[in-house]
């Protein structure tokens, strides 16, 4: 069989959901955040637009703004479980509904994700079509500054030879014996940044939350940790791009001057982010 024809055959059709909730610990409202001239949301709605391979998205929230939001610019948005304990959940949930019946892979991009690359969208599905063992793919790029990969809120990972992940940690992962900050200038990179973005396969995502949390993913309050316990292969792709969740006041104010900065506008102090009233 020519490789033209096997990649054919392998082919995934592919649906991106992003779960957004209106709660959050450290930025309340977050979503809803229009600063930029619009919201948290719609950044990350079109970001998911620019991807080629999938065949839609929509959003998954329990909170009635939200989804006036998302409706009100056009957006396709689901209502889920108020009880849903993760996005992952949420995005399950979808993945249920005889809708999603003919869906080979079901894309879960955060809706704290604004900056995402239509591309980085695209090799997700990608590495699956590439590996038929794999049951999810995920995202990394490299870290090179001391302070992130110190960081616990930056989730790190490594991987085989192969791309496939070995473990995630909040932890600086590998750990150098001997330190020389020539380790972060490395290529290829030593350190790697997990991205929030999932694909999966859509029957393993039904099956995900009959998987028991394993210890690792209990200390580290990492989930996807449960997946590489339970002997699942998780592919890696690497890119080279910077992007960065909204998860602080700072981590907005800082998505402001970057998108103030594309426009080519002057910089400008953002104040405290406040979540405004969405367009009915």
């Amino acid at each position: 069989m020519s490789p033209q024809l096997a990649a054919r055959r392998l082919k995934c059709s592919s649906y991106v959901v992003i779960p957004a909730r209106f709660h959050s610990t450290r930025l309340p409202g977050k979503m809803l955040l229009r600063e930029t001239g619009k919201s948290l949301i719609r950044h990350t709605f079109d970001a998911a637009h620019a991807a080629h391979r999938p065949l839609g998205v929509c959003v998954a929230t329990d909170h009635e703004e939200i989804a006036a939001e998302v409706r009100s610019f056009g957006g396709k948005v689901w209502m889920t479980d108020p009880d849903a304990a993760s996005g992952t959940d949420r995005v399950a949930e979808l993945a249920r509904l005889s809708a999603f019946a003919d869906i080979d892979v079901v894309i879960n991009l955060q809706g704290d994700e604004p900056e995402i690359s239509g591309e980085a969208i695209d090799l997700a599905v990608e590495l699956l079509e590439r590996d038929p063992q794999a049951v999810m793919s995920t995202l990394a790029t490299p870290i090179r500054t001391r302070e992130q990969l110190n960081d616990p809120a930056c989730v790190k990972v490594v991987f085989d030879a192969l791309g496939r992940a070995t473990y995630f940690s909040r932890a600086a992962i590998p750990h150098a014996r001997d330190w020389n900050d020539a380790l972060l200038t490395a290529e290829p990179a030593v350190f790697h940044q997990h991205i929030g973005l999932y694909a999966y396969r859509r029957d393993f995502l039904l099956r995900l939350a009959e998987l028991p949390p394993c210890s690792a993913e209990q200390v580290e309050k990492l989930e996807q940790l449960r997946v590489i316990n339970a002997g699942y292969s998780i592919q890696v792709g690497v890119i080279n791009e910077p992007t960065a969740g909204i998860d602080t006041p700072d981590d907005y104010r800082a998505f402001v001057r970057r998108v103030d900065g594309r426009r080519g506008a002057p910089p400008r102090i953002v104040g405290q982010a406040k979540a405004a009233t969405p367009v009915a």
